[in-house]
């Protein structure tokens, strides 16, 4: 009994919102008007999406209803409301949501408030033929019941008039999938521009400048040669020693490209390599990644950029002696965690690199997850899709 008491109890709420969401329907039946006399003018133009963005707050409270009560999610699938005023404007009118949300908003004016005034009376005299029956027979009563059935049907027309259809979910995903790519394709394409100006400074005020210098002092050497071999043999080394130290910032550069060593040692031989060389202790756990198909170049080289980044800022941040790399291969995705029991705090500001670790993982059409309060522990979890 108790717990029937309790649905009915939700029942009676579940309706008593939705009678509140009729009169708010009826209320916004007149901001409806204004906007389409105000259409007339120039003024309109900018009320419209405004309205737009109520109608689907409105009926995102409706869905957040109906999925508490019946625990099932409906989707939101509209075309976003951005950019400039005139592309605001298309979309609201050219969105086949805005008219699916019109159509509830008329309609739910309707029967939400018409189930409310049948569960009503049916609660009241549920309650007194409930208490009759038991009283008399000792038996409970089946009346209560039907006031959670009229919730329920209020429950599915709503879900019915405001679940979107699936070609019309399709072509949402489809919409939101491309300005998802063009984001990505953005970050990638400013990534691969400070990646070049990057290259272009190390050459330049590295290997360039140690290049010139040792031409310079093999110029020397040859004029010295003959009047002051002592001084020419000196020249000589200095430019050996250049030589050294321009192919020793070359390689640097190289390997800040794509790492030689994943070419021979593989993703998990590269990142032990990695992981001695941090100045960590870190433990190092691998399951499945080398195995069969190796991974694309460059999904070996986002991930290995990846850990090489967060050992990095667990090394200068973090304050922690120990870290770890776990790497697994799960069907088509490449999962990263690297995890440090440090002071945490670790964002995307104050040089972390994480956003540049995000532009270079969004490439790829990865995701990034960082979690890192303050005290620690901080893990860095990254996705990467690949075919293997």
């Amino acid at each position: 009994m108790r717990e029937t008491l309790r649905r009915t109890e939700r029942a009676l709420e579940q309706l008593g919102a939705a009678a509140l969401l009729s009169l708010a329907s009826y209320l916004f039946v007149g901001v409806i008007l204004l906007t389409l006399v105000l259409m007339l003018t120039v003024v309109g133009a900018g009320v419209l999406p405004e309205t737009v963005l109520m109608l689907r707050r409105m009926a995102g409270f409706k869905r957040r209803r109906v999925a508490l009560w019946t625990g099932r999610e409906i989707p939101e699938v509209y075309v976003p409301l951005t950019g400039t005023l005139g592309r605001r404007v298309r979309a609201g009118v050219t969105d086949p949501a805005t008219y699916r949300d019109l159509r509830w908003l008329g309609l739910h004016f309707v029967y939400g408030w018409l189930l409310l005034y049948v569960a009503l009376p049916v609660f009241i005299v549920g309650m007194l033929v409930d208490g009759v029956w038991c009283g008399l027979l000792g038996r409970r009563a089946v009346v209560l019941p039907l006031v959670a059935r009229i919730a329920d049907l209020e429950a599915a027309w709503s879900g019915a008039l405001l679940r979107a259809s699936p070609e019309a979910e399709r072509a949402a995903r489809l919409t939101e999938r491309v300005e998802e790519l063009t984001v990505t394709r953005a970050g990638a394409v400013a990534a691969h521009g400070a990646e070049l100006r990057r290259i272009e400074r190390d050459l330049h005020d590295g290997t360039q400048a140690r290049l010139v210098a040792m031409s310079m002092r093999v110029g020397l050497a040859r004029r010295a040669l003959d009047k002051d071999p002592e001084t020419a043999r000196k020249l000589l080394a200095d430019a050996q020693d250049q030589a050294d130290e321009a192919l020793t910032e070359l390689r640097h550069v190289v390997r800040g490209i794509h790492p030689p060593i994943l070419t021979d040692r593989g993703l998990v031989g590269a990142v032990r390599a990695l992981a001695a060389s941090s100045g960590l202790d870190v433990a190092v756990r691998a399951e499945g990644v080398d195995e069969g198909a190796r991974a694309p170049a460059a999904v070996e080289a986002a991930a290995y950029f990846v850990i090489a980044e967060a050992l990095t800022n667990a090394a200068k941040h973090s304050g922690a002696p120990n870290a770890a790399v776990e790497l697994a291969r799960t069907g088509g995705v490449l999962r990263i965690s690297v995890r440090d029991e440090g002071r945490g705090g670790a964002d995307d500001s104050g040089g972390s690199g994480l956003p540049g670790m995000r532009r270079r993982v969004a490439a790829l059409d990865g995701t990034v997850e960082v979690v890192s309060p303050v005290g620690g522990p901080t893990v860095i979890e990254v996705e990467l899709p690949c075919a293997w």
